[in-house]
């Protein structure tokens, strides 16, 4: 190979995670996409973009159709159980992948967090790669557990911003940026205290009311 065909293959860099979003968006048809869809198309990008497609409506102030968040949230379940289990193939169950999600839907999401996301890929490089190593990929799995629970809890101010920390360290994972991914990690975690502390003051205030 010529030094120029070096250069070549140089220039011809993988996508980045906006513009894999956005062209799944542009590439999907129709009023609604399954889960299914989004799954196989996403397949080659691994746990981490994922993760990233199945937050993302718990990270942005828009509407939200009834049942989505259901529909978003035990995929996530299902995913950090299998990333814990060092599974390298994601995998949810038939009557789950074939749920739809309305296009629209995916499309205002995509649009409103791509401006920020592109913001975060200026600064993601590969570093502290024992945090995106086989183990530490477990051990993130586990942290991903914990905050899709507190997703999944249908209370307010429990789902953004464990939804935000999954996003970054996912964000961070793809692009084995051990930084990015402790960051996002410890954004979740604040969340966890968040749905910890609204749980607590919420059953106190119940037992109040009715044992008070």
């Amino acid at each position: 190979m010529t030094h120029d065909d070096g250069l070549d293959g140089e220039h011809i860099e993988q996508k980045t995670i906006c513009d894999q979003l956005e062209d799944l968006i542009h590439e999907s048809h129709g009023e609604s996409v399954t889960l299914r869809t989004l799954l196989h198309s996403l397949r080659e990008s691994g746990f981490g973009m994922l993760m990233i497609v199945l937050v993302l409506p718990n990270c942005v102030p828009i509407p939200v159709p009834p049942g989505t968040s259901t529909i978003f949230s035990i995929p996530l379940l299902f995913l950090t159980l299998q990333l814990l289990a060092g599974r390298q193939e994601p995998w949810v169950p038939e009557r789950l992948a074939e749920k739809e999600i309305r296009l629209s839907f995916l499309r205002a999401v995509v649009s409103r967090i791509s401006v920020h996301l592109r913001r975060i890929e200026r600064f993601v490089k590969p570093r502290m790669l024992f945090v995106t190593s086989p183990w530490g990929e477990r051990l993130i799995g586990l942290c991903w557990l914990c905050f899709a629970i507190s997703i999944a809890v249908p209370l307010p101010m429990t789902n953004f911003l464990p939804g935000i920390g999954i996003l970054i360290s996912g964000f961070g994972l793809l692009n084995r940026d051990g930084a990015v991914v402790l960051a996002g990690i410890a954004i979740g975690f604040v969340g966890i205290i968040a749905t910890i502390l609204v749980l607590t003051i919420g059953g106190h205030i119940v037992q109040g009311l009715f044992f008070g």
